[in-house]
């Protein structure tokens, strides 16, 4: 892989799907929506490819992935490879799931989870009802385990009062300040349909190629969906294997896309 602006993490969606339904979520993730799974041992042998190709680590997204039964398994050889940051909501860590993590514990792997406020009411009107109270009970027992984890916040109309609130809980969660990301809601998918967030040209993304079972796509904040169907304005590719293949299109893009720095849209993580 060149030397270039692109990002050297590889995103993969490893599903649509989710138990929660969002006011911003990019990808209209629900408990309804098709499930578009990617296939683990297709991920293990892109990941391979990834790491021969120079990429340095792997993002992990979805839909929410702990919805697939085997992602620990994936998430073993993945990390066999390449180190990984997952993207998780933080609702489903039952007492059998924390145990199943334990194996997990001292592997390259940061697990990222969103809380948004730090009230149930006003986190719960943004995700689901009892969301906050599920994230908080979870980040504790993670940290026990031990894993990295990380929080993200993602916030659209927040005052300072109600930022400095969130910085304290997360802070009390025992989270230091530079694993806490905070990100503006971006234009795109169920956002857009509510009205919320703040619009991102793809001058203004950082390119971070990013697989679904749809394509490549020039970012994460990319693969959206609005009103059921899959926008393709940020799609670069139908074509994700061999790797190669999408990331020679993707350079080839970022060699005629200026890039406009945005502190809100620099990175997904």
């Amino acid at each position: 892989m060149e030397e270039n602006r692109m990002s050297k993490r590889l995103w993969f969606y490893t599903n649509y799907h989710c138990n929660l339904a969002c006011t911003y979520c990019l990808t209209e993730s629900s408990p309804s929506v098709p499930k578009r799974i990617f296939q683990p041992e297709e991920m293990i042998s892109i990941a391979k490819q990834a790491s021969e190709l120079g990429f340095e680590s792997i993002g992990i997204t979805g839909g929410e992935p702990f919805l697939i039964p085997t992602l620990v398994d994936t998430l073993h050889s993945i990390l066999d490879i390449l180190p990984v940051t997952l993207l998780t909501n933080g609702t489903l860590f039952h007492k059998k799931r924390i145990e199943e993590l334990r194996s997990l514990a001292g592997r390259d792997l940061r697990m990222q989870i969103s809380l948004d406020y730090a009230t149930p009411q006003e986190n719960d009107a943004m995700r689901a009802r009892g969301n906050f109270e599920k994230v908080i009970q979870a980040i504790p027992l993670l940290l026990d385990i031990p894993l990295h984890i990380r929080v993200a916040s993602t916030i659209d109309q927040h005052t300072s009062q109600e930022e400095d609130a969130l910085n304290k809980l997360v802070h009390k969660l025992g989270i230091p300040k530079k694993d806490h990301i905070v990100r503006k809601i971006i234009h795109r998918g169920r956002a857009q349909s509510q009205g919320l967030g703040i619009n991102a040209s793809i001058e203004e993304l950082m390119p971070e190629l990013t697989l679904t079972v749809d394509g490549a796509f020039w970012s994460p904040f990319a693969p959206t969906y609005k009103d059921g169907r899959l926008q393709k304005d940020l799609l670069i590719s139908n074509t994700i294997q061999p790797l190669s293949a999408p990331v020679d299109i993707l350079l080839s893009f970022i060699a005629q896309i200026p890039y406009q720095a945005n502190e809100h849209t620099a990175g997904f993580v």
